[in-house]
């Protein structure tokens, strides 16, 4: 039986979301229920989620713009460059309004057990769910977080992960929840899969992953990798043996402005989370790429 998952991105500004979403939409286990998008210029975001799923043949998943701004924290990521790209590409130009955390609410409800939502970009939208609707995190299958640094701490400029940096209070709020699972990989892990811009351009040069190329395109105008931290989230769900996992609990700092967004981890075999500790790079690759061909 095919996984249900609802993913709730902040696609167009760091390109792995646009990379996982490509996967989700090729992968025949994957049933997508929805989108849900977050952080600066959400529409912008919905509409290049909607040409990823058009381009793919997939353009009746339902796409909802979600918050635009964090919880209390000023906004960090206020744009959405990508979306440069969309005069190439058809996509959808109007979405629903205020919808994205009912949407979610509705579509858990719907299907008590057997969903896993798939939160890659900041939290405020997951948050926003299980304070207005706290009985979906014990209806959801599993909650599968891009999210943290889970080893030794650094304190510096910015010690915070760049989706707990950007709301550490909804961050600290999703950790604090403890549905039945709750699962993240960080950037212990996700660091080890990246690749260079000119094997890109040969892997993602025809198919569906075409229209992912344009966007990273724009990533590439600042930057020669891609770290494929939200894939790597999405390929777990599918196959487990990608990463090892370990179990404790999981903190986020929301008041100290010099390690805002950090996030501390305390293993013990009774915890309410797991973390990834480890990543098998060639079977990640393997596993993700293998969906397209």
């Amino acid at each position: 039986m095919a996984e249900k998952i609802l993913l709730d991105t902040d696609i167009g500004s760091d390109i792995d979301d646009a990379v996982c979403l490509a996967y989700l939409l090729a992968n025949p286990d994957c049933d997508l229920l929805g989108i849900t998008t977050v952080s600066g210029q959400p529409v912008e975001r919905a509409r290049l989620a909607s040409a990823l799923c058009i381009a793919s043949g997939h353009d009746e998943v339902p796409t909802f713009p979600g918050a635009a701004e964090p919880l209390r924290w000023p906004v960090r990521q206020g744009e959405a460059p990508q979306a440069a790209v969309l005069d190439q590409w058809p996509h959808r130009e109007n979405f629903p309004e205020d919808r994205a955390v009912e949407f979610l609410a509705e579509a858990i409800s719907d299907n008590p057990g057997e969903v896993t939502l798939l939160a890659i970009g900041p939290m405020t939208n997951v948050a926003l769910l299980f304070e207005r609707h706290p009985e979906t995190a014990s209806l959801l299958k599993r909650v599968s977080l891009m999210i943290g640094r889970f080893g030794v701490e650094q304190i510096g400029a910015r010690p915070g992960e760049w989706n707990a940096y950007c709301d550490p209070d909804a961050a600290r709020a999703v950790f604090g929840t403890k549905p039945n699972s709750l699962r993240a990989v960080g950037l212990d892990v996700t660091t080890k899969v990246r690749m260079d811009s000119s094997e890109v351009r040969e892997r993602f040069a025809t198919g569906p992953l075409r229209p992912v190329l344009d966007m990273a395109e724009v990533w590439f105008s600042n930057r020669e990798l891609i770290t494929f931290h939200d894939p790597l989230a999405a390929v777990t769900i599918f196959d487990t043996g990608v990463c090892t996992f370990e179990r404790g609990t999981a903190s986020v700092e929301t008041e100290d402005e010099a390690a805002l967004g950090l996030t501390r981890w305390q293993p013990g075999v009774d915890g309410p989370h797991e973390v990834g500790v480890g990543v098998d790079a060639d079977l990640f690759f393997g596993r993700y790429f293998e969906v397209f061909e």
